[in-house]
């Protein structure tokens, strides 16, 4: 259904927007009614409180990343599910591997997030060299953040985006090697070489440095690597809930049906 005020979707059986805050029974009314009519009854509503202002907010926020599509797909929901449990185990493994152990940059994922690293030195190449240099981490956490953006407000697919927030997350644990390495300088790079061996190479190394920051590669590594496994557990909940909910209406829909 679609909010005829705001145009904001939303399942069927909702009686008011979430977003904007109309009762749909009313508003209907509303238009039929007389024009004196509707001055009398928009007038109060003007006139409302800071705390029923507000209410709206929550309740489009609770839509915005809870919202679930009214009669599930079986086949659908049997595939969200194979894909959260592989994201699942994946993750776990992603989480209980150390740091320095390199596993983000050896995995399946980092040649995903490689092309969107090396298109963001590109796409920011024309903003200087210090802000081309971090392009490429800008680049590859951007892409997954975009995917977030479009799933959530453009598709309406909420379990898509917990997805696409899971890879946000594995792309700052897959930086954190490559910044553990900004002193050390010892992993390969793309073209086979090491930061040692060109000067200005590593993207840590030139990022870090001209910060004054170098002595700090190993702090900021294990910031990034954290930050990736909070986001992790967190869209576990997120997907993990929306799966509850999708089964709820699945069960609901098959046994209507039968």
């Amino acid at each position: 259904m679609i909010c005829p005020q705001c145009q904001f979707e939303q399942p069927d059986e909702n009686v008011e927007c979430p977003k904007c805050g109309i009762v749909f029974e009313k508003y209907v009314a509303l238009q039929d009614a007389p024009d004196g009519e509707k001055e009398r009854v928009r007038t109060p509503a003007v006139a409302s409180t800071d705390e029923t202002e507000r209410t709206p907010l929550g309740s489009y926020l609770k839509e915005l990343f809870l919202f679930v599509k009214p009669g599930v797909n079986p086949l659908f929901f049997g595939g969200r599910v194979i894909i959260f449990l592989v994201i699942f185990i994946w993750g776990w493994k992603f989480i209980l591997t150390p740091l320095e152990s390199n596993y983000t940059a050896q995995s399946f994922l980092h040649l995903v997030n490689l092309p969107f690293h090396e298109a963001g030195h590109i796409i920011f190449s024309p903003f200087g060299k210090f802000i081309m240099t971090l392009g490429g981490t800008l680049g590859q956490l951007l892409m997954p953040l975009i995917c977030v953006a479009v799933l959530l407000f453009k598709t309406r697919d909420t379990f898509g985006a917990s997805v696409a927030l899971w890879w946000f997350g594995e792309n700052f644990m897959d930086i954190a090697p490559y910044i553990n390495d900004a002193r050390a300088l010892e992993l390969m790079l793309l073209g086979g070489v090491t930061g040692k061996d060109v000067i200005d190479y590593h993207d840590w190394e030139y990022i870090l440095r001209k910060l004054g920051w170098l002595q700090y590669d190993h702090t900021l590594a294990s910031l990034s690597y954290f930050i990736g496994i909070v986001i992790m557990l967190a869209t576990f909940a997120w997907g993990g809930y929306l799966l509850f909910k999708q089964f709820k209406d699945l069960a609901r829909t098959t046994s209507s049906r039968t």
